[in-house]
């Protein structure tokens, strides 16, 4: 027989800091929290992988046709 516990709701979210303190127990110097800066937005490709992807079938068949006719 197993016996389920249930979660108890929160009351209100935690922030970083307090959920740090109740996983590690007092924060030391050694570790500190830092904000990254946001990840600059990647370039505009001139192949989707979709296109790839097809032209890499397309190579496959023509490559078994082409070892067929041998």
């Amino acid at each position: 027989m197993r016996l389920f516990r249930r979660r108890k709701s929160r009351l209100r979210p935690i922030g970083e800091s307090e959920a740090y303190g109740r996983a590690y127990g007092e924060r030391s110097p050694q570790v500190r929290i830092v904000k990254l800066e946001p990840r600059r937005p990647r370039y505009q490709l001139k192949v989707t992988g979709e296109t790839l992807r097809r032209a890499f079938a397309e190579r496959l068949a023509k490559r078994d046709e082409h070892e067929r006719e041998k």
